[in-house]
């Protein structure tokens, strides 16, 4: 389960989004309040506002979601709870609250409006309120047996790492078939299902490399480093000579048009060939 948090100053207008119908919107929490609509919530709310005129973000605005599965099981009953449990979590038990449920969409998530001025006209601290909303979402979670945002963390990691070597295993395969333009690179990683987007600025400079690949954009070097657009360019660059690279390149071509190689990309290149990280590959008679 995910909360967010921050202090706004549109109260009437997010207790009506909060309130909004066409978003199949109920009311899960109602904590000090008597109003029935989003106009008479606000009055009260603004009649404890009137006790600190210094505050000017006096209202604060929740998000907490629970996961998608969590959310398709979860009665109206259930959201309450985890609200209150939230508003308990964050201190603001006291104050003046409204909270709904939007259904919408797939994932079901709660909207919760706290009044930041308390009855005794003191403001509440939102110092790292963001951070404080993940923590006192992720404690609910874990005493309501829901999931937590860091197991949810945990799958898509393990899930990240399995297409990293996917593509890391495609990327050596390609490299192994010596292509000698990253044209030809980028071609074969394609029929791979592997897309490589080079990235150029606006000075038409490459600059180095995303991959997309199942649904993930990464950059090439979070990848694995050796496909980082110094290493590739390099070795690419080194197929195309029998002899050893000794300086590097100035330009490129791709989609059959010359681009610039960045400072920080040449810079690069010629680091590794002074490490001799750049190695002349055989050809091995293998093709892809």
């Amino acid at each position: 389960m995910i909360g967010k948090g921050h202090a706004i100053s549109r109260t009437k207008a997010s207790i009506s989004y909060g309130w909004n119908q066409e978003k199949e919107a109920e009311i899960v929490l109602k904590e000090h309040l008597a109003g029935d609509t989003p106009d008479e919530i606000t009055e009260e709310f603004q009649i404890i506002q009137s006790q600190n005129q210094r505050c000017h973000n006096n209202t604060l605005s929740f998000i907490v979601s629970p996961t998608i599965e969590d959310g398709k099981n979860l009665s109206k009953k259930d959201l309450e709870e985890i609200a209150k449990k939230f508003l308990k979590e964050m201190n603001l038990q006291n104050h003046q609250a409204i909270g709904f449920v939007h259904r919408d969409k797939a994932h079901t998530h709660i909207h919760i409006y706290a009044n930041r001025i308390g009855f005794d006209g003191k403001a509440y601290n939102d110092s790292f309120i963001g951070k404080r909303s993940q923590i006192a979402a992720d404690t609910v979670a874990k005493e309501l047996g829901l999931t937590r945002v860091r197991e949810v963390q945990k799958e898509k990691a393990q899930e990240l790492k399995g297409l990293r070597e996917e593509i890391k295993t495609i990327n050596d395969r390609v490299l192994q078939s010596r292509p000698k333009s990253l044209d030809e690179y980028m071609s074969k990683m394609k029929a791979q299902k592997v897309e490589v987007i080079p990235t150029i600025n606006k000075s038409n400079q490459l600059q180095g490399f995303r991959v997309e690949y199942k649904g993930v954009n990464l950059k090439a070097s979070e990848v694995d480093r050796s496909m980082s657009g110094n290493r590739l360019i390099a070795e690419i660059s080194q197929n195309r000579s029998p002899t050893r690279l000794k300086e590097a390149p100035q330009n490129t071509y791709v989609f059959n048009k010359s681009v610039q190689l960045s400072t920080s990309l040449v810079n690069k290149i010629t680091r590794d060939i002074v490490k001799g990280v750049i190695k002349i590959i055989r050809d091995t008679g293998i093709g892809i």
